[in-house]
């Protein structure tokens, strides 16, 4: 469930209608809703209810500082996967202490500085790392909580560039090396062997490869609590999918999700982490757009918007479907015609769609992308020298700009030229 309704025969966000929102900031521009990504963060709260648990928003689906205040200030940790994300949360008010830093590539200096700005726990992917982690916690006089990530090679059976636990995946230590590693950080000065972490992918829509994973977490938990490790924490990530068209059967709710985290490792006594992001962002948010020509070819019409690859590359990057609506509701079985619908970078995948049925639209028509509230703005850029476009949050009547449009003078200002030319 969103909280991007027609009424009155017109698009709302909320109480806001989304043509006003338009009229006031121009187009395009992502927009989101306070109240469907509440709604979405307490799903999880409540699918872990009756157990010790924090609710970590993987806060690449979207990262803006409003939406990270929005959830922190419900109860939500963060879980960050960069230096940048980690002072991004901090400047909105999140606590260190409920900051999970995961991802394969953490340099010194971002150890670093999570180390001295407060840190929940590092979830650490390789040897290597961990000596790193280790020789800078000793230098600084901490001790650092860790879990090691486990790469349990399991098929999540989703897409080929969103998943991550199997065997081939750049992620984690393969399962069956854990002893050791194991065994390698508890003997290194610094680090606090507290926990073991595991992620398998985004966007998967069934619970089986979820329940392999945490089966196997779960009899590793027995083996190196046997070996004397204090295994007391388990960071089960996230990928839970979310339905991008209306007609696709269900993913898994939250509620069963929690069911299957209870059934497979609710026995261990550990206090449970999960990160969920894009089932939290990704229908809190749509992003609108302009039609700019509606254009006649040869075998096929198209849609030209103002909107672009640079402004959602899922469609180009993934493959990715988005449901394309008009914003002044089309009336009760009005007819359809097949479009492809694409933007204007010089690019022949700058395509959202190809033959989609839509009613009849004209120039200067809104359409809203649904579900683009995860990996849409976060993964947007100014290719084309286009701007990146703003976004905007709702909550209830009202409405805010949260990121500004750049001027194209802002933009060609921060090149600089050599002395030389």
């Amino acid at each position: 469930m969103d909280h991007f309704l027609y009424r009155d025969g017109t698009l709302y966000a909320e109480d806001v209608p989304v043509a006003d929102i338009a009229a006031a900031v121009g187009t395009p521009f992502y927009l989101y809703s306070t109240a469907t990504l509440l709604r979405h963060y307490r799903l999880f709260e409540d699918a872990l209810a009756g157990t010790e648990h924090l609710v970590c928003y993987a806060m690449k689906a979207a990262s803006n500082q409003a939406i990270l205040k929005t959830l922190a200030e419900a109860g939500a940790g963060m879980d960050v996967v960069s230096v940048g994300e980690y002072l991004r949360a901090r400047a909105a008010g999140v606590p260190g202490g409920r900051i999970v830093f995961s991802g394969v590539g953490k340099t010194a200096d971002e150890i670093r500085t999570a180390l001295e700005g407060g840190i929940r726990q590092f979830n650490v992917e390789s040897e290597p790392e961990m000596q790193v982690l280790s020789a800078v916690a000793e230098s600084t006089g901490t001790s650092v909580p860790i879990t090691i990530r486990v790469n349990p090679d399991v098929d999540a059976k989703t897409h080929a560039k969103i998943s991550t636990g199997k065997s081939e995946n750049k992620f984690g230590i393969p399962i069956a090396r854990a002893r050791d590693v194991y065994a390698l950080a508890a003997s290194l000065p610094g680090l606090e062997v507290i926990g073991i972490d595991v992620h398998i992918g985004s966007q998967l829509t069934d619970l089986a490869p979820f329940e392999l994973a945490f089966q196997k977490v779960a009899e590793l938990t027995e083996v190196l609590r046997a070996d004397g490790h204090d295994i007391r924490r388990l960071d089960l990530g996230g990928g839970l999918g979310i339905p991008y068209t209306r007609s696709n059967e269900a993913p898994p709710l939250p509620l069963e999700f929690g069911a299957l985290i209870k059934r497979t490792v609710g026995h261990l006594g550990c206090e449970i982490e999960i990160e969920p992001g894009r089932l939290i962002a990704g229908n809190a948010g749509i992003m609108v757009s302009r039609v700019i020509y509606v254009k006649s070819g040869e075998d096929r019409d198209f849609l030209i918007l103002d909107g672009a690859m640079n402004d959602l590359i899922r469609p180009a990057m993934y493959e990715a479907y988005h449901d394309i609506v008009p914003v002044i509701e089309p009336e009760p079985g009005a007819e359809q015609s097949p479009y492809d619908i694409v933007g204007p970078v010089c690019e022949s995948g700058d395509t959202f769609a190809k033959g989609r049925l839509m009613p009849k639209l004209s120039a200067g028509d809104l359409v809203a992308f649904r579900s683009a509230g995860a990996y849409g703005a976060v993964m947007s850029s100014e290719y084309n020298t286009r701007p990146l476009i703003p976004e905007v949050l709702v909550k209830d009547d009202q409405f805010a700009v949260i990121r500004a449009r750049p001027t194209f003078d802002e933009i060609i200002n921060r090149d600089t030229i050599p002395e030389w030319l």
